[in-house]
């Protein structure tokens, strides 16, 4: 699978480190206890089709992309920067 990076152009997907599903950034409180934090760390979703995912670009230029992919053909539909970073 290769990813269009705004600043670096397209690359393999071996330069970046994959987060996790866009939507799953919200932690639970420090407190939370240990099955809400067991449930963050170890139960995610798995769907087949288009989903919207965080890449960080460990290998290049370390940009926080979204990447809104198909899981299933491994298309690419977009790639951006998420909040703040400019590519220019």
């Amino acid at each position: 699978m290769r990813i269009p990076c705004p600043i670096c152009g397209e690359r393999d997907r071996r330069e970046f480190y994959y987060q996790g599903a866009a939507c799953m950034v919200n932690r639970p409180d420090p407190d939370a206890g240990a099955a809400a934090w067991n449930d963050y760390l170890h139960l995610r979703d798995n769907p087949a089709g288009r989903t919207q995912d965080l890449w960080f670009h460990e290998g290049g230029c370390g940009a926080w992309l979204r990447v809104e992919r198909d899981t299933v053909t491994h298309e690419i539909y977009s790639a951006e920067l998420v909040g703040g970073q400019d590519a220019d």
